[in-house]
């Protein structure tokens, strides 16, 4: 059984922000995307680490938990996401650290899915998913072409709970400890994956996503790179770190 963290959701309102900032600057090309009951979903790769998918209200009853949280929070990251290759084993795993998921769906041979709320998944909601092969999408004819390839290096999130949260991506979600302190641990999984874990007390919910970090395949991220990236993210209701 393996659990790959396989990419960070954003919720906008505005997706020409989204693809301005995460492919026209930072090179994320074309995965698959689609409609979904309430929600429009797509997602980029980049040249290492996981995926950015966009999440925009379509309307409609089903669109309700997205509208909400647009409401109380903005734009901003919305929930991470594991792909399993065993979803009840996973779920057998989170459940024997005291943590009950929801949103349990196992009906759909081609996608099963769970999620585990913020307040038992310090701070963000976490999806974990059982895919059967990947949809076969055209790209959106919108999207910018892709800027110069950059590798998504890592997430770095806060959490009052240290020694839970460490336990949770390690032990239920297979990451590995690649250095840990009193204050802080690293999680790797394949493909240059990297979830950083950094104790801060007094979070709403438990925790809160600080900023996500990128840097250029080959060259350097240029002044006006920096600016706009800037600017965009804070529409996006992220930080965005350019290194190099």
């Amino acid at each position: 059984m393996t659990a790959v963290l396989d990419h960070l959701a954003i919720g906008t309102a505005a997706l020409a922000d989204g693809w301005d900032l995460f492919g026209g600057i930072l090179g994320g090309t074309w995965v698959y995307g689609g409609d979904s009951p309430g929600f429009w979903w797509g997602q980029l790769s980049f040249a290492a680490g996981p995926k950015i998918e966009l999440l925009t209200p379509a309307g409609g009853p089903d669109a309700a938990f997205l509208e909400r949280f647009l409401a109380a929070h903005g734009a901003g990251p919305h929930h991470f996401n594991f792909i399993v290759s065993d979803i009840e084993a996973t779920l057998g795993r989170i459940r024997a650290l005291g943590i009950e998921p929801v949103g349990v769906k196992l009906d759909n041979p081609s996608w099963k899915e769970a999620f585990l709320h913020p307040r038992s998944a310090h701070g963000i909601v976490v999806q974990v998913a059982q895919q059967d092969g990947e949809p076969d999408t055209p790209a959106l004819r919108d999207l910018p072409e892709p800027g110069p390839p950059a590798r998504f290096d890592l997430i770095e999130h806060h959490v009052s709970d240290l020694d839970g949260a460490t336990r949770l991506f390690r032990e239920a979600l297979d990451g590995q400890l690649a250095s840990g302190t009193e204050d802080a641990a690293e999680l790797t999984w394949p493909g240059g994956r990297r979830l950083r874990l950094v104790r801060r007390d007094g979070l709403a919910r438990g925790g809160a996503l600080h900023h996500i970090r990128f840097t250029r395949a080959a060259g350097r991220f240029g002044a006006g790179d920096r600016e706009r990236a800037s600017m965009l993210a804070k529409r996006l209701g992220v930080t965005v770190e350019l290194a190099g």
